[in-house]
């Protein structure tokens, strides 16, 4: 299929935030008209967007109006309007990823009944109507909970570590999820475009905040061997083919101690395991993303450097107007690149930015981002 420079599509992108920011500035180097929907009118993405549109991307006459002024919608957020997606598809307009996609993965209990269904290795799992429910399997645990719908960034988990802890628990629909006794958690991010090239990213290695459960600091490449690289690689590309998705797939997992790898979690858009493409990959995952979606040859995801990623969360004690303690000494450091979201106001944990950090070894890697934790601090 011959692609026109003239047919580039005008993309309607549900979402305003850090992970929209860098897809408009990915989208800028082919010209792309990128508009956002954002319920927040000083979102990130106000100031860069095309078009900027105040409303929600949960509401269904928002999504549909905007969908229908544009001729490829996709998402920087999974959780939108599905109903309002799947009218604009069947009304031919280009919807990706796919509506029921999302639709599967906003709800984790779908996600872990897919993974089974099709044979994925993923951690053992019970599904829950209620915390009540739980006390029907205290064979199972210690275990996570998990809400069904609504968590993000951390929020919607919490273990259940024994029968005491269960009045803790969510009460609403859910699972719990086998606590695994892994030895590191992986992320793979992989692309399919619409006529089904598939790419995947080198596996990178990710270590979550103790208190937030985010991503607070990744390295790559993951420090694993050839074999276990190469497992992680081809379950997110057998999944993403498995699904037919069109997009950016992120596949976190755990590498347990006994040598497997098991899907944790999935999502359907560029990812925080995935900002230190911008620097230090051949094709970021913001481009790639663009280009899966608009029907372009899939870039190269060869890894050029060894990369860490960080991020700029604020400091708890501190709500107002940010203000970044350190970063002038953090930029003297060869090698060390913030990403500001542009977010006016700081709150305890909000993800604030990041800082990609370049080198030529893991080790050097990793003394430069122990430097860099000690000098940012995020505060008000």
């Amino acid at each position: 299929m011959e692609f026109m420079y003239q047919d580039l599509p005008k993309i309607g992108l549900l979402g305003g935030g850090q992970l929209g920011r860098m897809l408009l500035q990915a989208g800028i180097d082919l010209d792309f008209q990128i508009s956002c929907l954002d319920p927040d009118p000083e979102a990130p993405c106000h100031r860069l967007a095309h078009e900027f549109t105040q409303g929600s991307f949960q509401d269904f006459d928002t999504v549909y109006q905007f969908g229908q002024a544009h001729d490829l919608i996709s998402i920087e957020i999974e959780h939108v309007n599905i109903d309002a997606l799947e009218k604009l598809a069947a009304e031919g307009k280009q919807v990706y990823p796919q509506p029921h996609l999302l639709r599967m993965i906003q709800d984790k209990r779908s996600q872990k009944q897919f993974f089974q269904q099709y044979g994925f290795p993923t951690a053992d799992f019970r599904l829950i109507e209620s915390r009540e429910e739980i006390h029907q399997y205290l064979d199972f645990l210690p275990a996570y909970q998990k809400l069904g719908k609504g968590g993000y960034d951390g929020k919607g988990v919490q273990l259940i570590a024994n029968a005491e802890q269960i009045d803790e628990g969510f009460d609403a629909p859910g699972l719990l999820e086998k606590a695994v006794d892994f030895e590191k958690e992986l992320a793979v991010i992989v692309a399919r475009n619409i006529h089904g090239e598939v790419k995947a990213f080198p596996a990178v290695e990710m270590v979550f905040h103790p208190v937030q459960n985010l991503v607070e600091f990744l390295i790559s490449p993951a420090a694993i061997s050839e074999a276990i690289e190469a497992q992680a690689v081809d379950i997110a590309t057998r999944l993403i083919q498995e699904m037919k998705m069109v997009g950016l797939l992120a596949v976190e997992m755990f590498l347990t101690k006994d040598g497997q790898v098991l899907i944790n979690e999935i999502a359907p858009r560029p990812h925080n395991s995935g900002h230190q493409t911008i620097r230090a990959n051949v094709t970021s995952q913001y481009e790639q993303h663009l280009r899966a979606i608009a029907g372009l040859p899939l870039g190269d995801t060869s890894t050029t450097v060894f990369a860490g990623m960080l991020n700029l969360l604020g400091e708890a004690g501190y709500t107002g107007k940010v203000k970044y303690e350190g970063l002038a000494e953090a930029l003297a450091i060869p090698g060390v690149y913030p990403f500001l979201y542009g977010k006016k106001v700081t709150k305890p944990f909000r993800k604030m930015g990041h800082v990609s950090i370049i080198g030529k070894s893991r080790e050097e890697v990793e003394e430069k981002a122990n430097q860099v934790k000690k000098i940012i601090r995020v505060i008000s």
